[in-house]
């Protein structure tokens, strides 16, 4: 009879789990969590250096959440030619990740097949760049690093931190109040989620509504400017012509009003929950930020699938008015 290797009861790896945390615990109390500055306007990490200036506009610095946009931007490339190089492989079955990012085009393209019709391979691309951009924007967050690492700063209004200099070239933050005269810093991170950028989700917003009116009118021709400003019956039934006209305009509203819906939705749901991993590892620094990346994980996921389904719900919507005129001849 051979003897049986002992084994631990409950797993090695969760023994690993178990000594970081307390390690953790330590390294907390001995270097304790500084809260990162937290602010609306994404931060210029370069304010003497700026990129480039636009007449009537003004200079356009560097941001952090600029340096997340061209990441996001390079993950994406890197992504697409992982799964070219997957489909060019000759195998019958691609595999891995490059496997479920086929299976997660696959269910868009399912679902804007049954929701646009004739016009899903026109409104796909556009719809599943964006989620995928979305997407990767969203979960730059849960990257370490990521709104951690960055520069310190001088604070505007003397809320901060202030520092000590240890040796040449070496500072340590010291928490609590800042002394009467000395200057207060804030941490200004290298990279911010592009999500938490009113700029970036604005931009998604008007690119989003405004292709939306572009395939309305390849859809509909000149017509489809109609449903916004309705005159067909004003003269001759000029109560009926007067309420069409009103619900026409209250069409327009509510196109301009869906860029501020699409750009609010996704700036308020990423910026809340990047303050919350803020806060909560501010207080508990080991361990009890766990729940909240998952929680952020999913929130970064559901956001990016509802603003493409958003836009192919829209771009669907504009559409419909083609086929129909084509039925009725």
């Amino acid at each position: 009879m051979v003897d049986q290797p002992r084994k631990w009861r409950w797993g090695v790896n969760r023994w690993f789990v178990l000594l970081f945390i307390v390690l953790g615990v330590f390294a907390a109390q001995a270097y304790p969590p500084v809260r990162p500055h937290v602010q609306l306007p994404a931060e210029v990490l370069l304010p003497a250096a700026p990129l480039f200036t636009i007449p009537g506009v003004g200079p356009i610095f560097l941001t952090n959440t600029l340096v997340a946009t061209f990441l996001a931007d390079i993950l994406l490339l890197l992504i697409a030619f992982g799964v070219w190089r997957a489909t060019r492989s000759g195998s019958l079955e691609i595999r891995g990740f490059s496997s479920a990012i086929e299976a997660l085009l696959e269910a868009l393209y399912n679902l804007a097949e049954s929701t646009a019709g004739k016009w899903a391979k026109r409104i796909f691309p556009w719809m599943a760049t964006i989620v995928m951009l979305v997407l990767v924007a969203n979960w730059m967050e849960l990257i370490p690093g990521v709104d951690s690492i960055g520069v310190l700063h001088p604070a505007e209004g003397g809320e901060g931190y202030a520092i000590q200099d240890v040796a040449p070239g070496v500072a340590t933050v010291l928490r609590g109040e800042v002394p009467e005269g000395a200057p207060a810093f804030v941490l200004v991170p290298f990279v911010r989620a592009a999500s938490t950028d009113l700029n970036f989700t604005l931009a998604l917003a008007v690119i989003s509504v405004a292709f939306t009116q572009y395939y309305g009118i390849r859809a509909s021709g000149l017509g489809y400017f109609s449903k916004f400003f309705n005159v067909k019956t004003l003269f001759t039934k000029p109560m009926f012509g007067a309420i069409d006209f009103g619900v026409g305009l209250l069409e327009l509203i509510s196109e301009i009003s869906k860029v501020l819906s699409f750009t609010f939705r996704l700036f308020g749901n990423i910026f809340a929950g990047s303050v919350l991993l803020f806060v909560i590892g501010t207080l508990v620094p080991v361990f009890a930020q766990t729940p909240f990346l998952m929680l952020e994980f999913f929130v970064g996921l559901i956001q990016a699938i509802v603003f493409g389904m958003l836009t192919l719900v829209f771009m669907a919507q504009a559409t419909a008015g083609h086929g129909h005129s084509e039925a009725s001849h």
